[in-house]
């Protein structure tokens, strides 16, 4: 067995632990070395984090901490989820994504399948989630103290109509984002029920996040794209890669240069999942002209003047600027 094949079944090993070492070590980290690093570059000092979990962090790029989020917290995530849907309450700057290829909606019998909620900042229930304290303070591990939420979504990956449009082709969530440093941003993404190879879960490339930013662009898939889903142009396909089959509540961090995307739904439900990305406060915003991130700020540009009528002026930092929301410590930089 190959190096590479050695350490993706200590990874695949890890991830199906018994309950009784999740309850013991609850954060899914495995120790892939005899020695731990002289420094730490992707996470800070802390109390939480043993030093062989940290490691798994610097090595892999994520980790996952099992049944985190509440029961009762991720019924009331679902509920205020179903009155969007039904357009009980309108939310300001709330952005509700379709699926391209599936007219069943889980609400509304006569539109398009909602396939994400996105920016839900201003919803103050869903909202909750990224102020949760046992997400902040692993947040914190990555962050620092000062922490902003910048980037709120709501997935719900529908059944696949057989045009493979419910798959998310696999990126870099850096893509994205038009501030730095990198190693200061920290996905949370959990689980708001059983994810699985079959509904379709996170699929993740581990190692992958200490490499730089990819050209990103929409790819060439028969049946359709949905809108924003920009995948990486130029990664191994061979490379290791696990899929996280996750339980409800539980929460995997990750890094935003690690390559991951989403299988297909061949389930006949929805499949849902809450998320933030947070930053430190003391991150800054980059000029993204002349980068490989020019074609998402214009895409982005482009749907902010169609819905705000705004006028070209208008950056990606303006619409980030305004998307972040202070959860924790003090806004400085950001």
């Amino acid at each position: 067995m190959s190096r590479a094949a050695n350490r993706l079944q200590l990874l695949i090993n890890h991830l199906d632990r018994s309950p009784a070492l999740l309850h013991a070590s609850p954060v899914s980290a495995l120790a892939v070395s005899s020695s731990p690093p002289q420094t730490f570059r992707y996470t800070l000092d802390n109390e939480l984090l043993t030093p062989e979990q940290r490691l798994f962090y610097e090595e892999n790029g994520f980790i996952v901490v099992k049944n985190l989020v509440s029961d009762a917290d991720i019924e009331r995530f679902r509920s205020a989820f179903e009155r969007i849907c039904k357009q009980e309450v309108k939310i300001p700057g709330l952005v509700v994504m379709r699926d391209v290829a599936i007219a069943k909606s889980e609400f509304v019998a006569d539109q398009k399948a909602v396939s994400k909620l996105q920016d839900f900042q201003e919803d103050p229930e869903l909202f909750r989630y990224c102020a949760l304290p046992q997400i902040l303070e692993y947040v914190e591990c990555i962050t620092g103290p000062n922490i902003m939420a910048m980037h709120t979504m709501l997935i719900n990956k529908p059944p696949d109509a057989g045009k493979k449009t419910s798959r998310h082709p696999m990126h870099q969530d850096l893509h994205y984002f038009p501030f730095r440093p990198a190693d200061r941003i920290v996905c949370a993404w959990t689980a708001m029920e059983a994810i699985s190879r079959q509904n379709g879960c996170l699929v993740v490339l581990p190692g992958t996040h200490t490499g730089t930013l990819k050209e990103h662009d929409y790819p060439t898939w028969e049946g359709g794209v949905n809108k924003m889903y920009h995948g990486v142009r130029d990664y191994d396909p061979q490379h290791p890669r696990v899929h996280l089959e996750m339980a409800k509540g539980d929460t995997v961090f990750f890094h935003p240069l690690l390559i991951h995307g989403s299988g297909m739904n061949r389930t006949q439900g929805f499949r849902k999942a809450i998320s933030c990305h947070y930053a430190s406060a003391d991150c800054f915003y980059i000029d993204v002209k002349g980068t490989t991130q020019e074609n998402i700020e214009k895409e982005v540009k482009e749907i902010a003047s169609r819905r705000y009528d705004v006028d070209d002026s208008i950056t990606l930092q303006d619409v980030w600027a305004l998307r972040g929301r202070l959860v924790q410590g003090e806004r400085t930089t950001l």
